[in-house]
């Protein structure tokens, strides 16, 4: 049997501004642990440039990225692509001002269509349209397309890897977020 060799490990990442800013606290304050902000800083900021990233490729579409949540929250409802504000409003973790905002605009675009519950007269349905279903098939290729660019950077190993620390990670903080 031929031994392979051992896969070198990867090269390190060159420093950041998270690396600088542990180093002035390291300066300053050698006493703190900062391990947990080395974690976090770079989730913030990660967070943040995908978050512009995710925003430019929605606009393409005519859509902020809250929009596309509600658009995506829908189809990924299945067919009839129907939910109740409350249920969006659950699901998105939004107020229902801040959701009535949103299905305005929505609706004034011809995305989605607000009807009466059959079910419950005091209720309301929101309904993805074709084009509403049409552009959100779009819009989340697009929006795939944008994360999968920006985690090339790993081999498949490597992203699967992130991908379960994180899981690990998220759930330790005790609060699960849906996601769009």
């Amino acid at each position: 049997m031929t031994e392979r060799p051992a896969a070198s490990p990867p090269a390190p990442a060159p420093a950041d501004p998270v690396d600088a800013i542990i180093g002035q606290w390291a300066a300053v304050r050698p006493d703190l642990d900062t391990a947990a902000m080395e974690v976090f800083g770079r989730i913030f900021r990660l967070s943040r440039a995908m978050g512009d990233r995710m925003e430019r490729a929605y606009a393409r579409y005519g859509v902020s990225r809250g929009e596309f949540d509600v658009l995506a929250t829908l189809r990924r409802a299945g067919e009839p692509y129907t939910l109740s504000p409350r249920q969006l409003s659950g699901t998105l973790m939004l107020t229902t001002g801040g959701m009535t905002g949103r299905l305005d605009k929505l609706e004034r675009a011809g995305l989605l269509r607000r009807s009466p519950d059959p079910h419950d007269r005091r209720g309301l349905q929101v309904t993805l349209t074709d084009r509403g279903r049409e552009l959100i098939d779009e819009a989340v290729g697009a929006g795939l397309a944008e994360q999968t660019a920006a985690l090339s950077s790993l081999d498949r190993d490597r992203a699967e890897a992130l991908a379960g620390l994180l899981r690990e990670l998220l759930a330790g903080t005790g609060r699960e977020q849906g996601a769009s």
